[in-house]
């Protein structure tokens, strides 16, 4: 049983009783809200452990809410929207989301992402050394091991790995990964992330036309996972 505290953000009241119906029996503690500013408040005087976020709120565009929330707020969100455009999930993840459901979904699949992301939230953040499946990132000597084996990267394809493994299970746009690793003047450059993400995987994932760890999220960036 789990005893992480959800925040559900979302208008529509049979929509936040399927979802607490659903968390419950899960073992999580639900919270509700149906406008933005109710969302914050409640934030503010008791921060979740999640947030389980709608963009279309009667009072604020659900993404301004976010991005009010990352100003202080830490904790995973996860946008549960209508919206489907590459647009809107792009601009959420940018804004710090850390993950996107476009409705109607699958109650096991948004289950599965929320045990993902709470996980997270504990572990790694401080860690000398994780493994994430056959992969083992010694952060502390900068060393990568697959299946035992040390892995000679670049100093380029190391940033790209770590960024990646810190951020396990949550997608990261093309912009994001290229401002964080190669700078703001980089970041209409997908060619070049495209490059270095193939160039990459020949040396961590055991089938690079079907890789298992470095994920394409299709018009928007990429998952990195542990399987």
């Amino acid at each position: 049983m789990n005893d992480a505290n959800i925040l559900i953000v979302d208008d529509e009241p049979q929509i936040r009783k399927m979802l607490s119906i659903t968390l419950q029996s899960s073992g999580y503690r639900v919270i509700e809200a149906e406008t933005g500013k109710e969302a914050l408040t409640l934030v503010a005087n008791h921060p979740p452990d999640l947030i389980l976020l709608d963009l279309g709120l009667p009072d604020q565009n659900g993404q301004e809410v976010l991005r009010h929330l990352r100003e202080w707020y830490s904790n995973p969100i996860i946008i549960l929207s209508v919206q489907s455009s590459e647009t809107e999930i792009v601009t959420a993840l940018d804004s710090g989301a850390n993950d996107y459901l476009v409705k109607p979904f699958r109650t096991g699949e948004l289950l599965a992402r929320i045990r993902s992301a709470i996980r997270k939230t504990s572990e790694r953040e401080n860690a000398h050394a994780s493994e994430f499946g056959d992969l083992t990132i010694d952060f502390a000597s900068r060393t990568v091991k697959r299946n035992n084996q040390i892995l000679k990267l670049t100093s380029t394809e190391y940033s790209l790995l770590i960024l990646f493994a810190k951020n396990e299970g949550k997608v990261l746009t093309h912009q994001y990964l290229l401002k964080q690793v190669w700078g703001p003047t980089y970041i209409n450059e997908s060619q070049y992330l495209r490059v270095f993400v193939a160039q990459l995987r020949k040396k961590i994932e055991m089938n690079v036309n079907r890789p298992t760890h470095i994920v394409t999220e299709s018009g928007v960036g990429y998952r990195f996972l542990s399987n």
